[in-house]
């Protein structure tokens, strides 16, 4: 989309004041600060309960605005998103949740104040999106393990990284491998895995790089199906995630395909950080260069 410089430009701002442990209540300082009046035209507004994002952004459609930003976590800008996908509107995001997996991906601060610099200038991304069934993820999806921590850590009270690690860890040492059936390109394949990763992006957040190879252009997913026992040690699987290192071990396969079909035993997935009840079969597909991403 080739937003007229030459005019204000009209910029809606979706906070969830719940996402993450930082407060964002003193946002419109930062705004005013930042952000030129002769050049930006913005209004803020909060969400009040899931998937109120999505409303909000519809209504900023209709209403004439041209830029959506997501303030909050993954979560948030997914559902800030899916009604911008497949059109010339734009998505800016001010990282404020808790993993922040998009953002850290597309290298976007994690400062309040220099992440909306990077709103201010307005340089435009086009990026993939995807799909699992109709349900849209634009950094990870998961299942098995991945989706088990996640659909936990969403119905307690401590959020954070160390609210996640502390599920992670309890559950780490009680979860056993689960068996999956896959289709890709025809072809049929049973695996056994504690997860696997769906990536458009390289990570499930903080800095925990899945997919070190994934790219979110590329019109690909990377499938990273992960076969190992929680008799590893925790401290070394946890240190091939944060050095990007887990694809160089013997217990990682990576498979890159535009789509595939996966059963699995189970009937819930993670999308964007926020499990759903999704069904044993799942699709999964690439949209590929289908969202605008103001990026640094």
């Amino acid at each position: 989309m080739n937003l007229n410089l030459e005019s204000k430009i009209r910029i809606l701002f979706i906070v969830n004041p719940y996402s993450g442990v930082m407060h964002k209540k003193h946002i419109d300082k930062y705004l005013k600060k930042m952000l030129r009046p002769e050049k930006f035209d913005y209004k803020i507004v909060f969400t009040k309960y899931k998937h109120h994002a999505i409303e909000l952004s519809r209504q900023g459609v209709d209403e004439g605005y041209k830029v959506f930003v997501a303030v909050g976590g993954d979560g948030t800008v997914n559902e800030v998103a899916r009604p911008l996908v497949g059109s010339d509107f734009v998505l800016g995001i001010i990282p404020f949740g808790s993993g922040n997996g998009l953002a850290r991906h597309l290298q976007i601060p994690l400062e309040i104040e220099k992440a909306i610099g990077v709103i201010s200038k307005i340089n435009i991304k086009r990026i993939d999106t995807a799909y699992a069934n109709e349900h849209l993820f634009l950094s990870i999806a998961g299942i098995g393990f991945d989706a088990h921590v996640a659909d936990l850590f969403s119905k307690q009270s401590q959020r954070g990284f160390l609210g996640y690690a502390k599920v992670s860890l309890r559950e780490y040492f009680r979860y056993r491998p689960k068996a999956f059936r896959l289709i890709i390109d025809g072809k049929k394949m049973k695996k056994k895995a504690f997860f696997i990763s769906f990536a458009n992006s390289d990570q499930f957040g903080y800095n925990a790089s899945i997919a070190p190879d994934a790219k979110v252009d590329d019109g690909l997913i990377d499938v990273v199906i992960v076969n190992i026992s929680s008799f590893l040690p925790t401290v070394l699987f946890a240190s091939l995630l944060f050095f990007k290192k887990i694809r160089k071990t013997p217990y990682v396969e990576v498979i890159k395909t535009p789509e595939l079909v996966i059963k699995q035993k189970m009937n819930i997935i993670n999308l964007d950080g926020e499990p759903i009840k999704i069904g044993k079969k799942i699709k999964i597909r690439v949209n590929p260069a289908s969202l605008n991403v103001i990026v640094p």
